[in-house]
């Protein structure tokens, strides 16, 4: 394995995990030149068709369905954790799917998801390299991925590559902040406060997801590069389901996302030193 592969590689692995953690559409931020299949790694995720972080904010959704969807925001916000079933599609690159369990206390994101690469190219490029799906867990300041062993001997033998926060930040073109941000901010809240932006949300009715009585909202973003945002709430103002479509350089990413056990207990431990890599030593060491 090249140098340049094991970059690619090792950013694609960051960027499934972005998508798995349920980010989808609502993030911001955007790629360098390259992908997994290029010749340099990106630094960041692809860029749906968002508003960036730096662009002026869209007015504030008032009335009465503002105030039901903060009812939604502050009772997602205070159950704090939730166990967590999605499926991604971002174009022809990937396609996955995620399950775990996630919590967003004031300290920041924690949890272990289970990803499975069902499709796409990144996906071809993991399969050639041992791996189908990897465990995925989030701490407040990192996030660890885990690798088989064939990849694990391109890098040491070590079986896990660590993500800080912090060094995603550097990453070059200002990128990297966004990419960090979304990193940290993948909570089933953030598809509500999107929705407080848009300025033609509706209540589309009742309905049921997973067999549980919803109310249905929807509503679009990013001016004349839309993004929809769907969303299922329950009788306590409980997230039940979340869609999220965008476009991204690679084609429409599509997320869907089910929430269910509300408050469950979350725990992720950090994986062993000996057996992890830096993610920004990789790259250095790599010539990246």
């Amino acid at each position: 394995m090249t140098g340049t592969t094991v970059c690619r590689t090792v950013v694609a692995i960051a960027l499934t995990a972005t998508l798995a953690g349920l980010t989808g559409c609502t993030s911001s931020g955007g790629p360098a030149d390259g992908g997994p299949g290029g010749s340099a790694p990106p630094a960041a995720t692809p860029q749906p068709s968002a508003p960036s972080s730096t662009a002026p904010p869209s007015p504030s959704l008032t009335g009465p369905s503002a105030e039901a969807l903060r009812a939604v925001e502050r009772a997602t916000g205070r159950a704090g954790s939730a166990r967590v079933e999605s499926t991604t599609v971002m174009g022809s690159e990937l396609s996955l799917e995620a399950a775990g369990a996630l919590g967003w206390r004031d300290d920041g994101l924690t949890g272990t998801l289970t990803i499975t690469y069902t499709g796409g190219t990144t996906a071809e490029t993991m399969r050639r390299l041992g791996t189908t799906a990897m465990e995925a867990r989030y701490l407040p300041d990192a996030y660890y991925a885990e690798v088989g062993d064939e990849f694990a001997d391109r890098v040491g033998g070590r079986h896990w590559i660590k993500y800080v926060y912090e060094d995603l930040e550097d990453l070059g073109g200002g990128a990297g902040a966004g990419f960090a941000d979304q990193m940290r901010n993948t909570t089933p809240n953030q598809a509500v406060k999107l929705l407080l932006t848009a300025e033609d949300v509706r209540r589309v009715g009742e309905e049921k997801a997973r067999g549980r009585r919803t109310t249905h909202w929807t509503g679009t973003v990013g001016g004349a590069t839309a993004q929809t945002v769907d969303i299922w709430v329950d009788d306590r103002d409980l997230l039940v389901k979340k869609v999220e479509r965008g476009r991204t350089e690679n084609g429409e990413l599509t997320q869907t996302a089910y929430y269910s056990e509300y408050g469950v207990t979350v725990s992720a431990e950090r994986p062993p030193a000996a057996d992890t890599a830096d993610f920004k030593e990789l790259l250095a060491s790599q010539g990246g």
